[in-house]
This record gives structure tokens, sequence and C-alpha cells, in this order.
């Protein structure tokens, strides 16, 4: 079968590799269409995340097949499998964990112990492939009225939908999402979905504003143009209820810390590229809260259903489709250069 193969950084090949044999509890399922994620983009072009070791659960390192927001239909199926049937549409969860430590006892797999946030894509194979082959606990069925294209989106829709959680937004209350890319602009729909009264978001990129805007963003904001915390608290007066950081930018942060009003909170949704300081005082001063948001933890079955029922409309952050073949030119490069591209899906048929 064709796959993206990722060896290391700036070492990806489109290439015929075997599919693996479905064995007893494993699920085979033909990929229809899957997503380039942020952290793919960290990936092939800096070599973030892949190891030299060995993961602890799958056993592989580089290298692996990338990608890991992806969505198909069921081909064959394994002994002891019982959540779905071959011609089910999927999604696929991609965290690998252990299911025995006391995180992932506590329902916390997203954080698991052993596994240390491992996933398909960068720890085993992941979906830019004609073909998958996994556990059947990674594998979703999808509603009749959710199609492969949104399938591809669950996984991250389901981080901005655990961010959300996390946060403790409430009907009524005003929210900033401080960065426009894919992970911002679903924050933007879920916090929407949550009841938001007042939504702003925050970007350099006019275009992604604008995209913004189009999804429903009360206001936008440019920081090359405008201070983007005097712009808040001149609409609001007292700030904001909720502030996400989704850009994973020193300057980002710490507007999204000033942007609160007393005893708000700020949640992280990004990953942070080098370490970040802050004046502890400002939110000492608030009472404020500070959390990080990490994956999305039994999430995906409640993003299925909010889809399926037409809360989410996840289709409106989807800018371009490709093929495998052109992954590189038309996915990764142009991802990291275009700032109009908010999610690219890729069919590697």
């Amino acid at each position: 079968m064709k796959a993206a193969v990722i060896y290391g950084e700036k070492e990806l090949k489109v290439q015929d590799i075997d599919v693996p044999e479905v064995t007893d509890g494993k699920v085979k399922v033909k990929v229809e269409w899957a997503g380039i994620c942020g952290s793919d983009l960290h990936i092939y072009h800096h070599g973030a995340i892949l190891s030299d070791e060995e993961h602890p659960l799958s056993g592989r390192k580089p290298p692996v097949v990338l990608g890991h927001e992806f969505a198909g239909t069921v081909t064959e199926i394994g002994k002891n499998v019982f959540n779905v049937a071959v011609g089910d549409n999927v999604a696929i969860e991609p965290l690998l964990y252990c299911g025995t430590c006391e995180m992932c006892k506590k329902g916390n797999y997203h954080i698991c112990e052993i596994s240390n946030t491992g996933s398909l894509g960068v720890n085993d194979d992941g979906g830019f492939a004609e073909y998958v082959v996994t556990d059947a606990y990674h594998i979703y069925k999808l509603p009749q009225n959710v199609t492969l294209e949104e399938g591809a989106l669950i996984e991250p829709m389901s981080v901005a939908h655990h961010a959300v959680k996390r946060s403790g937004l409430k009907v009524g209350q005003s929210a900033a999402i401080f960065g426009a890319g894919p992970i911002g602009l679903l924050t933007l729909l879920s916090a929407e979905a949550a009841g938001a009264s007042e939504t702003f978001v925050i970007d350099v990129s006019q275009e992604r504003l604008d995209k913004a805007k189009e999804m429903g963003a009360t206001y936008t904001i440019n920081p090359t143009h405008e201070d983007a915390v005097d712009k808040i608290m001149q609409i609001t007066g007292k700030g904001v209820d909720v502030a996400y950081e989704a850009a994973g930018a020193q300057p980002t942060f710490v507007s999204a810390i000033q942007s609160l009003k007393r005893a708000g909170t700020i949640t992280v949704v990004a990953v942070f590229g080098n370490e970040i300081t802050f004046d502890s005082n400002i939110m000492f001063g608030k009472e404020a809260s500070m959390q990080w948001s990490a994956a999305y933890p039994n999430s995906f079955s409640e993003v299925i259903n909010l889809i399926s029922s037409g809360k989410l409309d996840v289709k409106q952050v989807i800018t371009k489709r490709i093929k495998l073949d052109d992954i590189v030119k038309d996915g990764l490069d142009l991802l990291a250069e275009d700032k109009s591209q908010a999610k690219i899906l890729v069919s590697p048929n």
C-alpha cells in the first residue's frame, strides 16, 4: 500500500509498504481522509516529538507512517472485535495507553504514565496511508449523517472540546482565543457551542481572522494593528471570563493573562517550543486560575454526537483537499507558509 513514512527531520517518503496482518483484537480501516496537524508540521520541519527509542507500548520508533487525524471504512476485523463491523465508517482515536496505570484507571488515559502521550502517527503507524491496522479500542463508529471528512476532524475537535470543558466556561460568559490556527478556530466553535455570549479571536494573520469572523467570532483583533488587551478591556470593561492560549507564543501567553477579568481562567491548549515566563503577581492580584489542556480523554463520543446533532459544524475549518503524493508540497510546506490555510485534508486514494 502507499504510505507517507517519516524517517526524521525533513525526511518523509511516500512509498509502498506492506499492509499489516489483521490479528486478534485488530481492525483494518481503508483510510478516506486524514488531516494535517500542527504537530505534523513540527515533526516534519523540526524533527519534534520523534524519538530514537522504542515506545514502551507499541515497540516502534521511526520510521513510522505519519498522521493521527483520520477516518475511513472498516474492511476487516480480527477475532474478539465487537465494537465495529465490516462496512462501518469510523474515526480513529490515536492515543496509546496501557489501561492499568493510576491515571488510566482514573479515566485520564491521555496522560498514561507508561505511554507518555504516545500516539499513532508518531509512535506507531498512522493515517497517511491507504490502510491502517490497529487495536479495536482506537475505533469509533460514525453515525450515518457524519461524513468521513467530518470524521477526520473529530481528533482536533476533541482537543478543543476538552479544553473548553476544562476551562469551565459557562453559558453567557465571554471568551478570548489567542491564535486562529485550526485548534484556535475549533476552540471558537466549541466555546460557541458551550454558550459563550461574546468571543474574541486574536491573530496576526488577517486571513485567519476573516475565517474566524465567518465562523461566528463576535470580535477579531490583529495585534499588529492594535493592542489586543486594550481592545478587550475597552469592549468588556473588566476583561474576559476565560482566555484560551492556542498560539504557543510568549506574547500571546502574556496577553491572554492580561485579558482576564478578576477570578478568570486561562487555559493553555498550545504546545510551546521554548520556556515561557510571566508576572505571577498579575494572576495573584486577580486570583485567576491557570491550567493546561492535553489531548482529549473520553471526548470522541461526545464530539461525534455534537457533530451528528448539528451543534458543531467542523467542515468550516477545511480549506484544502490534496492527494497523498502531494503531501509535502501542497500540505506540509504550504501550511508553513500560507496562513490563509486552516485544515488541509489528505486523500490516500
